[in-house]
């Protein structure tokens, strides 16, 4: 998950207190990730959302843990030519991702909404990121593939039409949306 499930499980009940089905052979109730995926369809929905999933390095994916994503001072790469920082519980993508993950946390934010998936500290990070690392190619194509699996468009990657890159109070930035366009 580019958008770690922790961000948005916290918002669950099932996650923080747990629910009456999430109890164990033994009697023992439990809460959290577990049990959010047991019982509740949004959350499940929203963990197995497509736009949010990428692979990733397993032992990078472990160390980021569920930590927030921002600049890190310095360039102290410990993974090699994986070109990413984790420090002091805080990441910094490579900057060839960074509009990706950008706008992979719109998307889910979009989609999403009241899940504090975009902290107040980070939308204006996000949006930079966006605009710094524009949608290429293959992103618009991997939107397209996810769409016909899964049933819905990322519209933070894809307009529907010239017409809808039109800014209106709903969208953070639309450049990201030109580039999919197609010629007309």
């Amino acid at each position: 998950h580019v958008v770690p499930a922790y961000v948005f499980g916290i918002f669950f009940s099932e996650w923080t207190v747990g629910h009456p089905k999430c109890v164990k052979k033994n009697g023992k109730k439990y809460k959290g990730r577990r049990c959010a995926s047991k019982v509740n369809k949004e959350f499940k929905r929203m963990e197995a959302d497509m736009y949010n999933l990428f692979p990733a390095i397993g032992e990078v994916n472990g160390l980021r843990s569920n930590y927030p994503m921002t600049i890190i001072e310095g360039e102290e790469r410990q993974f090699g030519k994986c070109d990413v920082e984790i420090k002091r519980r805080k990441v910094e993508p490579r900057n060839e991702v960074r509009g990706e993950i950008a706008r992979t946390y719109m998307y889910m934010d979009s989609v999403y909404p009241g899940k504090g998936i975009i902290s107040k500290q980070n939308r204006s990070m996000f949006e930079e990121w966006n605009r710094s690392d524009p949608v290429d190619e293959w992103e618009c194509e991997r939107a397209k593939r996810i769409e016909r699996i899964q049933g819905n468009r990322n519209k933070i990657v894809i307009a529907k039409d010239r017409k809808s890159t039109r800014l209106n109070s709903s969208h953070l930035v639309i450049s990201y949306a030109v580039f999919c366009l197609k010629k007309k």
